[in-house]
């Protein structure tokens, strides 16, 4: 079923239940089923047809869930997207014809196989939209509403589960867009699993308080949606917003790096009951925090082209998220190995030959490169990182993600990232960049003494930069491909080394 279709169903059973809070307005189920309607009718007359992209480079929250349902009700492939990515897209060239899934190699940890296959505009079945150079990849850009009824009625498409139904953004930690496409049932079939595992449910109000480019966002408020829920959706992250926002959430999906701030924003008596966390793992400690302010923690490992792999749901570690089968490929006598994952959730791949990490086999498995200690089913999965961040130093290899762990505890500390560095000698040397907390950076000395307790020799940072930010993908991770760009460039002013 189309999400759209089950907000209508909403407004009919409980028309005057608020669908939707953005920054400058808030619609019931009703107002916001007739305002898809209305969408709906007036992008019709333009719309390629079923299975159509189309790009929507609307800002507002409240307006890109609009202009999202109606594509879905005409049975399109709606994509958010903001003017650079849609420039991004247009500036790739599209092949002639679809290609099929290429199948990799099942292969050790270091192995390299061909990457998933891209899905072309024509495999999408529309129009693309062309730049001047005669290049382009979407059906349709919607990038204003309508403002009064288009008078005419929009026959609901008739979905299928393998409709190519949703695309979305995906940066990693490198802030290059790369647009995924999924199928109906890969975005809408995983609902039932997830509001089963946080109990959210159509009494609830969920805040999304990131941007819905982002797909954890973006998926967080359309499950509220299908689901019946109310939406608070700011549009980015305001802690100045937050304790007026907390005192009607009743849920939240949010990033690690954010869940501090918000329990320190969170005022007496305030309903929320669960925080739901995505995009990296959690720092020591912080579950427990947020249980003792009455906050109960779901945390999951996942990733846009594989959607949701495991799930953490009562702080005993990651396990598999129902429907998925894991692997983690070692090679023999190695520590470490590559995750695949086997679902019904899987992406069908990038748009338009987009360079990304996502592999596939000929057995339905799919990686973007993830490492993790051996695992057997039955057992916890232990995630290490990146494989493609690790950082080759004097015949070592080093999990940026290790050192960042021992270090996000400490006092002054707001967030670091690792990175390596090159050395004529070494190959490159752990350099780490310390996002200072508000009260100013920690002293080099301490950290280097924790350094010395907690790591082994080669995993010791031995360079340090402050910096009062770190860049961040749309979803809130740190930039790490980003920040080691800005680092090598040496022009960053922003950059400090720390005495």
């Amino acid at each position: 079923m189309p999400v759209a279709a089950q907000v209508m169903w909403h407004a009919a059973t409980h028309p005057d239940r608020p669908a939707v809070r953005g920054p400058r307005e808030e619609l019931t189920y009703a107002a916001l089923a007739r305002r898809i309607h209305r969408t709906a009718a007036h992008l019709a007359t333009r719309f390629p047809g079923p299975g159509a992209l189309a790009a929507i480079t609307l800002t507002d929250p409240v307006g890109q869930l609009t202009a999202a349902l109606a594509i879905d009700l005409l049975g399109g492939t709606p994509l958010l997207c903001d003017p650079t990515h849609l420039k991004t897209l247009l500036a790739t060239p599209l092949g002639d014809t679809p290609q099929p899934h290429t199948p990799a190699r099942i292969g050790a940890l270091g192995d390299t196989p061909r990457p998933h296959a891209p899905v072309s505009a024509d495999a999408l079945g529309g129009r693309p939209l062309l730049d001047d150079a005669g290049r382009g990849l979407v059906g349709l850009v919607v990038d204003a509403l309508p403002s009064a009824a288009a008078g005419r009625d929009v026959p609901m498409h008739r979905p299928a589960p393998g409709d190519l139904a949703w695309a979305c953004f995906s940066s990693g930690s490198t802030g290059r867009p790369r647009a995924v496409v999924r199928t109906r049932g890969s975005w809408t079939g995983s609902f039932a699993p997830l509001s089963e595992l946080t109990g959210i449910g159509g009494g609830d109000v969920v805040l999304v308080p990131g941007p819905l480019l982002s797909s954890l966002y973006g998926f967080a408020a359309v499950h509220a949606l299908a689901v019946g829920a109310t939406v608070l959706a700011p549009g980015r992250w305001s802690p100045g917003s937050l304790p007026g926002l907390l005192r009607r959430a009743t849920a939240v999906h949010l990033v690690p790096h954010h869940l501090p701030e918000l329990l320190e924003a969170l005022p007496d008596g305030a309903p929320l009951r669960t925080a739901v966390i995505g995009g990296a793992a959690l720092a020591p400690g912080l579950r427990e925090r947020a249980a003792t302010a009455g906050v109960h923690v779901v945390s999951y490992y996942g990733a846009t082209e594989l959607s949701f792999v495991a799930v953490d749901a009562d702080g005993r570690g990651l396990r598999p998220f129902p429907g998925v089968e894991i692997e983690v490929r070692t090679p023999p006598g190695g520590p470490l190995g590559e995750v695949w994952a086997r679902s019904p959730w899987l992406a069908e791949g990038y748009l338009a030959g987009a360079a990304g990490p996502l592999l596939a086999d000929g057995d339905g498995w799919m990686s973007v490169g993830d490492v993790a200690a051996p695992y057997l089913p039955g057992e916890v999965l232990r995630l290490r990182g990146r494989g493609g961040g690790a950082i080759q130093t004097g015949g070592a290899t080093v999990v940026p993600e290790d050192v960042e762990a021992v270090f996000r505890s400490v006092a002054g500390v707001g967030d670091i990232v690792v990175v390596g560095s090159p050395h004529p000698d070494l190959g490159a040397v752990v350099t780490a960049i310390v996002e200072a907390a508000a009260d100013g950076p920690p002293v080099r000395a301490a950290l280097e003494a924790i350094a010395r307790g907690g790591l082994d020799a080669a995993q010791r940072p031995r360079r340090w930069y402050t910096i009062n930010a770190l860049p961040r993908t749309p979803s809130g991770k740190p930039a790490r491909d980003l920040v080691a760009a800005r680092l090598a460039d040496g022009d960053d002013p922003n950059l400090r080394r720390l005495p």
